[in-house]
């Protein structure tokens, strides 16, 4: 089914592109006559944005790398709403709905989504669209890459726009630990943990902690052998057979985990604030830029460093959604217009940014050679933390079905939370 949904998807892409050659003009998104009409909208309107707001770096780099730019080009006003977890956002949503909200009165313009939330979502009819392919700044994405076209393997179909990408990495210390004694995939790594007792730990999987759920995911692919039975419809038959197995494993790395495996950290910062203090040897980032936005954070030593296993690293795209009860829509739109502009995707792949993710646009359609130029320096700037770009895209693994995130962290915390 996935595969007949990807041809499907492929091939409307494509007529999409040959239609925009042929007439130079796109499709006006649902609701507009032209895009000019979507800029006359949008300009002297506030545009709320819901958004994960752990991180005070990344809430001052949207407020301003993007803020800045709206209110002086577009005479738009960005109303950053910061959220605990993104699904908070989601249940206000679908609680208007219910309430009837449902025209253009909800209290959300657009989400910073991905995953189950979008998959939710999207079972509820509570997102704008398609409208993905109907921003100006859309030429630059690579909708034919599957892993862009999928969101944990839901197709998108222009119901949310990217506007970086991800990929979990692990993170050490290069002052303590050589680069030839890490290891390199989970045997390498039980066979650590066994040797170095009290020195490993992991995010817990769930809320606040999808970064465990990542990784949790990663032992299902090393068990079965690969990710790619996974990806697509659930298979709830694969589950059932491969689960016993991975919690095996991390039951049995518990007597030599941190703490004994009696509790684990909640978050990736809280992970990470261990390592820095020196009670675990290894951290855990999703950014492109590695540990380098900690670094320039003054959170980690100047000698971490991210590095990965040499398969199954589960990356992913992060994307924006506009709601469907949306009160500015045309805000919403230019704002994921600029979202995928070249000077701002190379701004916030720097770590100094403390975003630090990586590009949503393929570097390969922008034409303009300044803004090209622009984008390859970039990333070329990454900083000393910073993984090997060529053995991140080799280890390269896309994420579960949407149905997987709730299973996981369900059945983690019963059989080795639990335990």
């Amino acid at each position: 089914m996935v595969k007949q949904l990807l041809v499907v998807l492929l091939l409307f892409f494509a007529l999409t592109w040959q239609a925009t050659a042929q007439e130079d003009v796109l499709t006006p998104p649902p609701d507009f006559d032209s895009w000019d009409a979507v800029l006359e909208a949008a300009r002297g309107t506030t545009v709320n944005w819901a958004m994960w707001g752990g991180s005070e770096d990344i809430n001052a780099f949207v407020d301003t790398f993007y803020g800045d730019v709206l209110a002086e080009e577009y005479g738009i006003t960005l109303n950053r709403i910061p959220l605990a977890d993104t699904v908070d956002a989601v249940n206000l949503v679908l609680s208007e709905l219910e309430a009837g909200r449902t025209d253009a009165d909800g209290s959300l313009d657009m989400i910073w989504i991905n995953g189950e939330n979008f998959f939710t979502l999207r079972q509820a009819d509570a997102l704008y669209g398609p409208w993905a392919l109907s921003i100006p700044n859309s030429a630059l994405v690579n909708w034919e890459n599957p892993a862009v076209a999928f969101d944990f393997g839901y197709p998108v179909e222009g119901y949310e726009s990217p506007w970086s990408s991800a990929q979990l990495q692990l993170i050490y210390d290069s002052a303590q630990i050589s680069a030839d004694d890490l290891p390199r995939n989970f045997d390498e790594l039980t066979a650590w943990i066994a040797a170095n007792p009290g020195r490993f730990t992991y995010v817990a999987p769930g809320a606040g902690g999808f970064q465990g759920t990542r990784f949790v995911k990663q032992v299902f692919y090393h068990i079965s052998g690969g990710y790619e039975a996974w990806v697509g419809d659930w298979d709830a038959d694969l589950y059932a057979e491969t689960a016993p197995q991975v919690w095996e494993l991390l039951n049995a790395w518990e007597p030599n985990l941190w703490r004994g495996g009696e509790t684990y950290p909640s978050t990736e910062s809280e992970l990470n604030q261990l390592f820095a203090n020196g009670e675990v040897d290894f951290g855990m980032t999703q950014a492109t830029a590695g540990a380098s936005p900690l670094i320039a954070a003054g959170l980690l030593p100047e000698t971490a460093k991210a590095f990965t296993f040499d398969a199954y690293m589960i990356g992913d795209y992060n994307y924006v959604a506009i709601l469907i009860n949306a009160p500015n829509t045309a805000g919403a739109l230019v704002l994921a217009d600029v979202l995928l502009r070249p000077d701002r995707q190379a701004g916030h792949v720097l770590p100094e940014t403390g975003f630090g993710l990586g590009y949503a646009i393929d570097i390969n359609r922008v034409e303009d050679a300044e803004q090209r130029a622009l984008l390859e320096a970039a990333f070329a700037n990454l900083g000393s933390g910073a993984a090997d770009p060529a053995a991140l895209a080799a280890a390269f693994a896309p994420d579960m079905a949407p149905e997987s995130q709730a299973i996981v962290e369900a059945d983690w915390e019963i059989n080795v939370l639990q335990r």
